[in-house]
């Protein structure tokens, strides 16, 4: 295995095709800082940019958290202009979480709240265990879901429950969780990492021209009519059908081996 530090609180560990980026800042549960978000922006931005990585796992250090939210002590002391500053870093860094060319697996225990859930909902896939509980709470302290909550949210759950679950700020335990489609597996208690794992390491099997491109095609199609989310799908198509994936793909299932995937 590979690891490579981003600043103090980031690392990417590689195994494989399958890039984990970890959140390391135990002290304060993993909170959302200014340091924290340009880091995990640049880990991602890294992972990225590297083709042989076909699946990646979000996923924490910390016992009792994947990510408590934003860093709440530090935005007590900023001026308006910091502020400023401050939102466009932790902007970048969702980004980079939800823009990864690569199917994504967040493995939540523990605490996911405010901007730590939507780190989470920022993934494709999010793996909890009987730990975690999520909320988006940020309407009790006097702003909104700022990091793609509102609109990653209702995709998952509905317009109505998704209001009920912002306009509340509630916290939702494991199960409940697990029952709305708010994350997508439950594993047992101190779980949810490996089960990351080894499903991002599955994913990892496929081609990876056609994991890109079908993700492409899952995100560019939401909110579209059909007929034009059918399109987005035969463009996506159309870049795989006549690659050497595609070839190997047919080759070697008519041979009845395993895929050696080009990667183009």
């Amino acid at each position: 295995m590979e690891t490579r530090r981003y600043g103090e609180w980031i690392e990417v560990r590689r195994d494989g095709h399958v890039a984990e980026v970890v959140l390391d800042r135990p002290r304060a549960m993993n909170a959302l800082s200014t340091e924290l978000a340009r880091r995990l922006t640049a880990a991602c931005a890294d992972v990225a940019a590297d083709r042989s990585v076909r699946a990646a796992v979000l996923s924490s250090t910390h016992e009792r958290a994947f990510c408590a939210g934003a860093d709440l002590k530090e935005r007590d002391g900023l001026s308006d202009a910091e502020f400023g500053r401050h939102r466009t870093a932790l902007r970048g860094a969702f980004t980079a979480v939800l823009d990864l060319p690569v199917p994504a697996v967040a493995a939540v225990h523990g605490f996911a709240l405010g901007g730590g859930f939507e780190l989470a909902l920022s993934c494709d896939v999010i793996v909890a265990d009987p730990t975690a509980v999520v909320a988006l709470p940020e309407v009790t302290v006097g702003v909104i879901p700022g990091g793609g909550g509102t609109q990653l949210l209702p995709r998952r759950v509905g317009a109505a429950r998704a209001a009920e679950l912002v306009f509340t700020g509630r916290r939702v335990p494991a199960e409940e969780a697990r029952r709305l489609g708010l994350v997508d597996e439950l594993t047992e208690e101190g779980g949810a990492r490996q089960a990351a794992l080894d499903l991002a390491a599955r994913i990892a099997r496929n081609s990876p021209v056609g994991l890109r491109a079908a993700k492409r095609a899952l995100r560019t199609g939401w909110g579209l009519g059909l007929a034009a989310g059918l399109d987005v799908e035969d463009a996506a198509w159309r870049t795989v059908a006549f690659s050497p994936d595609r070839a190997e793909g047919v080759a070697a299932f008519n041979e009845k081996r395993a895929p050696d995937w080009p990667g183009e």
